[in-house]
């Protein structure tokens, strides 16, 4: 029977395990996602995960890429990924994981803990901060596809779907964040044949998986545990709050620090002579989906940008992104000219792009990046957009970049997802692989910004960027482009700063693209834009193992936290609403996780000397591949074998060890031969 439980808050549980399936006789040694292990400290991470604390709280050198970087592949979660964080995939039964001391730490001894006036039984799970149990359905089948049936107790709290099966060997255990689910369905009904597993639900998840239960039909626990889902997994569409409003966990770093406006443009030199901050939109009237600040040419006045912001779409006007050092070509970011079929022009707008030329003593022309195929940027003109004609922008060049809308990305994804779960085609995996377009996508959009790079860094020509709208196709190609020419953002910290200027603060709808809370899953909104941007950064990763601070596994984590709804970060379209909802105030940030724990996702092949360097990666498809160890990393058939900075990190530690206990023998040895020398002297004598 399904026995809805709300616990005293008083008896939280600290360190609930991955969110993902894994064996709980042993801990995994990697980190995936929000679907949590315990950090393991034994593997070699080069730092312990903590997760409760106090709160509050040159000369440049371009590289080109290589296919010979490093690729991390390995199909189970990384190594000394926090609490509460991790991941463990399906197949993680039969890992050969590596025993965690953190697991002892947090929660395994807690199994059985008083919860007010009641004991939770073994098979109950302990919680996070925050985290109330809702019900229990006992004698429940997962219907795991790579293992097989497992038996055992299915249980729903207000943020995680958490099943366990204690009684195989080893013991299972499967968790998901309710954030990670897309739609569920039942699996047969009251005139069903009584088959064995015929009746249950299926859950479809965000993270390119499927999760299949089976009830006994005479328990009557199906409807509670379905009633439940739909409740807790998609709150907004039941207008209750998101999880991460009543998640309280402590971290010593205060992530929504980690990002100020003005103090990012100070970092790249503004203001100059030619470029000021403004705060025109301070309250968000010029532009609800852009920032509360801006960096503008400073030949423009407040009134200008008022009539510009007219003349594109959504108020979206060309803004500074990035500027270089030394050359003081920048990249500028805007949605489309409102030109129309009848081909509309402003002078205004045009005067302005002329300004952002202007700026830059370098060059006196200006590229124009649409993020677009031609053809539907001609298309656009229908809709009453368009883009800049070469005759009314004098100097200008607009070059088409070829990048497909949402709509053909999400397409692409779902044939992916066909493709890698649950079981892979080995005889036809690369015909399927390519049949997805998948990759011929993440080229484009590499392509694309490394176009946007080679402009700004060899030609020192400023580029202006923008897609139709200027919040999907746009934030990918700067971001990725000052990925590519700022080596600050290749760090951990700089990395956040990169996700909350590019896209964060400038209104990349987070909610309607992941569907937060949200049970409309046919949404024709949703696309993976974000993933795809990640995807990219592996794939320059993968080529510049060296040039990054961070490993893979964070970017996993980053993703897994786009969909868990644990942190404040990802939710809602905009800055302005993420203020309505006081987000940084009533919720905690993922930054602080991350920053919190940052040794578990320093990269050991990191050189700091790659700081100053500008990376021009190799964009043709045989020097891009499938980031298995996310998109399969739930099939236990594509595992490879362990990443190569994990083995690295694992092997400074062993000589940090070694060296640390040569300088006690040194020590020893040289007490040892002063404690002896007088006697020796005497003897002389």
């Amino acid at each position: 029977m399904f026995s809805g439980v709300k616990p005293d808050k008083k008896s939280k549980v600290k360190g609930i395990t991955q969110l993902g399936s894994r064996s709980s006789s042993s801990s995994s040694s990697h980190s995936s996602n929000s679907n949590t292990t315990r950090s393991n400290s034994s593997s070699g991470s080069g730092g312990s995960s903590s997760s409760s604390s106090s709160n509050k709280g040159g000369g440049r050198k371009s590289h080109s890429g290589s296919s010979s970087g490093s690729s991390s592949g390995s199909g189970s979660p990384p190594a000394g990924t926090p609490p509460h964080t991790q991941m463990a995939s399906h197949e993680s039964l039969n890992s050969e994981s590596k025993s965690s001391s953190l697991n002892s730490k947090l929660g395994h001894e807690s199994m059985t803990v008083r919860d007010g006036s009641r004991t939770l039984r073994p098979d109950e799970p302990p919680l996070v901060p925050g985290e109330q149990l809702e019900g229990t359905a006992r004698e429940v089948t997962y219907l795991c596809p790579y293992v097989g049936p497992k038996k055992g107790t299915l249980s729903v709290t207000n943020y995680r779907l958490i099943f366990r099966s204690p009684e195989t060997d080893p013991p299972f255990e499967l968790e998901v964040p309710l954030g990670v689910v897309s739609r569920i369905e039942k699996v047969g009904g009251a005139n069903t044949s009584r088959g064995e597993n015929s009746y249950g639900i299926e859950i479809f998840c965000k993270d390119i998986r499927n999760l299949r239960f089976a009830h006994k039909q005479e328990n009557h626990s199906r409807r509670m545990v379905t009633e439940k889902l739909l409740h807790y997994a998609f709150p907004a569409s039941h207008k209750l709050p998101f999880f991460a409003f009543g998640y309280c966990e402590q971290y010593p770093e205060n992530g929504w620090s980690v990002y100020e406006p003005i103090a990012e443009l100070k970092r790249q030199g503004l203001p100059t002579e030619s470029w000021r901050i403004t705060r025109i939109n301070e309250q968000y009237e010029l532009c609800e989906t852009y920032p509360a600040v801006w960096a503008v040419p400073a030949a423009a006045s407040d009134n200008d940008l008022r009539n510009v912001a007219a003349f594109r779409s959504r108020g979206r006007i060309p803004v500074l992104s990035w500027i270089h050092p030394e050359s003081q070509a920048t990249i500028t970011r805007c949605a489309q000219p409102l030109v129309g079929v009848s081909g509309k022009r402003s002078r205004d707008d045009e005067a302005y792009i002329q300004h952002i030329m202007d700026a830059n003593a370098q060059s006196h022309k200006i590229f124009i990046m649409d993020a677009r195929p031609s053809v539907n940027a001609v298309a656009n003109k229908a809709k009453g957009g368009g883009y800049e004609s070469e005759d009314a922008y004098q100097n200008a060049e607009v070059q088409f970049l070829d990048i497909h809308n949402i709509h053909v990305m999400r397409e692409s994804l779902r044939k992916l997802q066909e493709v890698c779960y649950p079981h892979i085609d080995n005889s036809h995996w690369l015909s399927n692989l390519e049949a997805t377009h998948w990759l011929d996508h993440i080229r484009c959009v590499l392509s694309g910004a490394l176009r946007i790079a080679d402009k700004v860094e060899s030609h020192k020509t400023s580029v202006v960027v923008h897609c139709s709208d200027g919040w999907d196709r746009t934030a990918q190609l700067t971001a990725l482009s000052m990925l590519m020419l700022d080596g600050y953002y290749r760090t951990i910290p700089g990395f956040a700063v990169l996700l909350e200027k590019e896209w964060l603060s400038f209104g990349h709808k987070f909610a309607q693209r992941v569907g937060h809370g949200d049970d409309r899953h046919q949404d024709a909104d949703r696309s993976p834009v974000f993933l795809q941007f990640v995807d990219c950064v592996w794939q320059i990763l993968k080529q510049f193992p060296h040039a990054f601070q961070f490993t893979e596994d964070m970017l996993i984590t980053i993703l897994d936290h786009l969909y868990s709804c644990l942190f404040g970060t990802f939710l809602y379209n905009s800055e302005r609403e993420r203020i309505e909802k006081e987000v940084k105030t009533k919720t905690i940030s993922l930054w602080s996780l991350i920053l919190s724990n940052k040794a578990d996702f320093e990269n050991p092949l990191y050189s700091s000397n790659t700081k100053h360097h500008v990376l021009f990666p190799r964009t043709s498809m045989r020097h891009l591949c499938l980031w298995d160890k996310y998109y399969c990393r739930w099939n236990p058939s594509m595992r490879q074998q362990e990443p190569v900075h994990i083995r690295y990190k694992e092997l400074l530690h062993v000589k940090e060890q070694l060296e640390k206990h040569v300088d006690e023998l040194r020590k020893e040895l040289a007490a040892r031969q002063t404690h002896d020398s007088p006697r020796v002297a005497s003897a002389i004598v």
